[in-house]
């Protein structure tokens, strides 16, 4: 099923049944199921496919040649990876399984097909892109500028956001499957100072993280303290004006 790849669309523009109907197609494309830590894709490759994540987390990375590894996003149910990818060559970095992951293998020929007859749904996709680019900025503010735990509390509440945007939290809690080394990757942090730092959250009252469950009792007070704005995630249907008539 792809109901969170169509909720996480109408984020920003409300999508007609017939365009609904064309996207559900894409979550009956070919399964592939990846146990954790396995490679998705690996840099270097021809990229003939996009996966869209229908359970399960992932990674995009860049590594070093002597194994350093620094995760650049994360992939939760909904995202699709790279849709732009049919026009490189070689993929330029590498996407990995950080929970037991199914995706679905979206051929260039089952995308060309629903984007051809649905325009309103390639403006979906541009969006979705952008959105992906706003992320990556302000991933490399946070490496640059903010502190280890506003690092992190900014992640938890970017994360947090775009679960409960397609219907993956209960109340003020969400399942949270990452373990602290994929923490300490995307931090840019080491796994004992990515340790630390959570226990000066908790201890803050800010967040409870216990058995892959995680509580947000105060969004607003996380938020301060991780100087989120969400604004960068462009929410609120700001397509509107591009509705369909239902």
């Amino acid at each position: 099923m792809s109901v969170h790849l169509i909720r996480k669309l109408e984020q920003f523009v409300r999508l007609s049944q017939a365009e609904k109907r064309a996207l559900e197609r894409l979550g009956r494309a070919r399964l592939r199921h990846f146990p954790a830590r396995a490679d998705i894709a690996v840099e270097g490759e021809s990229p003939d496919a996009v996966n869209l994540i229908l359970d399960g987390w992932a990674c995009r990375y860049k590594a070093l040649e002597d194994g350093r590894r620094q995760i650049v996003s994360f992939f939760v149910p909904g995202d699709m990876s790279d849709l732009n990818s049919f026009i490189l060559r070689q993929l330029d970095h590498s996407q990995a399984a950080v929970t037991p992951v199914i995706a679905a293998e979206i051929s260039r020929d089952m995308l060309d097909e629903i984007t051809d007859g649905h325009p309103r749904v390639v403006q979906a996709f541009w969006w979705e892109t952008l959105v992906t680019a706003s992320i990556q900025r302000e991933w490399t503010l946070s490496l640059g500028q903010r502190t280890a735990a506003e690092r992190l509390a900014h992640l938890f509440c970017e994360l947090f956001i775009r679960l409960r945007s397609v219907g993956l939290t209960d109340g003020d809690s969400c399942d949270f499957p990452v373990p602290q080394t994929a923490l300490a990757e995307a931090a840019g942090l080491s796994p004992v100072h990515v340790n630390r730092t959570l226990m000066t959250l908790r201890e803050a009252g800010l967040l409870s993280l216990a058995r892959r469950q995680l509580t947000i009792p105060d969004l607003g007070a996380l938020m301060s303290a991780g100087l989120f704005n969400p604004n960068y995630l462009h929410l609120e249907q700001e397509g509107r004006h591009l509705d369909a008539n239902l």
